[in-house]
């Protein structure tokens, strides 16, 4: 039994949602994540359009006010936004590869982005992340625009894809060889445990 996480770290609900992620977890501590990155916007060096800038503080707002989660608004003022995702993506499927691992890499990004106010768009912000989690931020750098860890990305959107999973979060569960969907989108902590007793219940009555 494992589960499915599909997000992009640079997702606002995503960052919503790793509160109500963290809950399920504590419920099934033995059970392993498989964590598929969505790349939600390719990499572009254009600074964000004003119309989207204020679109996505709308959103940030609205996560806010809904769920409690904090955001740090000086992102946008201390920084030049992108609409550019992919490389924070590449820098969770590479984190085990350098010394560190999926779930610190994601929740480092996070940290960064809605906490510190730092651009994960930018190389440097993720190679200092990668130092900071004690990887070889050498090794990473090298790899991180690299042809292989795009592919590498591609490779997850389309079993992304292929999952059902249009938006994020999205959260799956597989048992043995079967994939059931937790989730589809941000959810509470104690709707995902519920929806994941059901789902194991079930399964153990097919057998």
């Amino acid at each position: 039994m494992q589960f499915i996480y599909v997000l992009d770290p640079m997702c606002s609900w995503c960052w919503a949602f790793q509160r109500s992620f963290s809950d399920l977890t504590a419920q099934y501590p033995e059970t392993p994540t498989q964590y598929l990155l969505g790349g939600l916007a390719p990499d572009t060096d254009e600074p964000m359009p004003s119309e989207l800038r204020t679109k996505l503080q709308d959103i940030w707002r609205h996560i806010e006010a809904k769920t409690g989660t904090p955001f740090n608004h000086a992102f946008w003022q201390n920084n030049t936004p992108r609409r550019s995702t992919w490389r924070a993506c590449r820098a969770v499927i590479l984190a085990e590869d350098v010394g560190t691992s999926s779930a610190e890499m994601v929740a480092a990004i996070q940290q960064a982005y809605y906490t510190q106010a730092l651009n994960p768009s930018d190389r440097s912000t993720l190679v200092d992340i990668c130092r900071k989690l004690g990887g070889d931020a050498g090794l990473f750098s090298q790899k991180l625009d690299d042809p292989e860890t795009q592919e590498a990305l591609n490779q997850h959107r389309q079993l992304a894809s292929q999952l059902g999973a249009e938006g994020f979060p999205a959260l799956l569960l597989a048992i043995e060889d079967k994939v059931y969907p937790i989730t589809y989108g941000y959810t509470d902590g104690a709707a995902l445990i519920t929806r994941t007793r059901q789902i194991i219940s079930e399964a153990s009555l097919k057998k």
